[in-house]
């Protein structure tokens, strides 16, 4: 154990920890303002999301918004049950005009919520893994049915919630990445307890957030606040950084030449 496990553990850390601070306040609250801005946009009843839990294959509602959407959350469904099961297996999104005639809706699901919608749309949500969960939206205030064109503005909605869970996926999986690291590092005979694991990463993280020369959590915080602006914004700091990254390499071709001429001249 000892260095080499510190050393694999603080570097563990430092991602997971980098992940976090440039994921602006969390994929939680990234899907529930997904959520809630879907309802504003589609003067809606209520709008989910649904995420896939690989522990127990179903699809558990996460986040909801709108006056009949609190009803769902905490609500988990098998994935071949009601519309999310069949949007989410299929990735196939669906706008339903009848909701109650359609053979694929749960209605005993609904009524658990205390909220049964006449008209929805459902959209996968989707990642370079695969279909990783659903966004529901529930029954317009200004029209009976939803339009192929409120399936497309639905799937703008769901492909950002989808951003958000993957760039959320570093700091859920590290304490699996670490006990996967630690096992690499011990006799399968001796794998270490929780416990033993929990000392080792305080141990490998001890002082991360302290200051150091290369500044890196400055750095971080300044590339979190990037991304969080307007698109106009993020094209200009994409072309500085580009220009930056063009100077600093023939910088370092200069000092690599000079200290090559340098050496040859000493030698004669």
């Amino acid at each position: 154990m000892g260095e080499r496990a510190l050393e694999l553990l603080g570097a563990i850390a430092l991602r997971a920890e980098t992940a976090r601070r440039l994921e602006s306040g969390g994929a939680r609250a990234v899907l529930s303002s997904v959520v809630e801005a879907t309802v504003a946009l589609f003067e809606a009843e209520a709008a989910s999301i649904a995420l896939y839990d690989a522990a127990t294959d179903r699809l558990v509602f996460e986040v909801a918004a709108g006056e009949h959407g609190q009803g769902v959350i905490g609500v988990s469904i098998g994935i071949d049950q009601g519309i999310a099961g069949f949007v989410f297996t299929t990735g196939q999104a669906l706008a339903l005009s009848d909701v109650a005639s359609d053979p694929r809706f749960g209605r005993t699901v609904a009524e658990q919520t205390a909220y049964v919608p006449r008209s929805l749309i459902a959209v996968p949500l989707v990642d370079e893994r695969g279909t990783i969960g659903v966004l529901e939206v529930l029954d317009k205030h200004s029209q009976e049915a939803f339009s192929l064109r409120d399936i497309e503005l639905a799937a703008v909605f769901a492909r950002q919630a989808a951003v958000a869970i993957s760039a959320s996926r570093v700091e859920r999986d590290v304490a699996s990445l670490l006990r996967a690291s630690l096992a690499d590092l011990t006799p399968s005979d001796a794998s270490p307890a929780a416990a033993t694991i929990d000392e080792l990463v305080a141990a490998a993280t001890a002082g991360l957030d302290r200051e150091d020369d290369s500044h890196l959590w400055g750095l971080v915080e300044q590339v979190a606040r990037v991304r969080r602006a307007d698109p106009d914004a993020l094209e200009l700091v994409t072309d500085l950084l580009e220009a930056l990254a063009r100077q600093s390499e023939r910088a370092s071709r200069t000092r690599r030449r000079s200290r090559a001429g340098s050496g040859r001249a000493r030698d004669r």
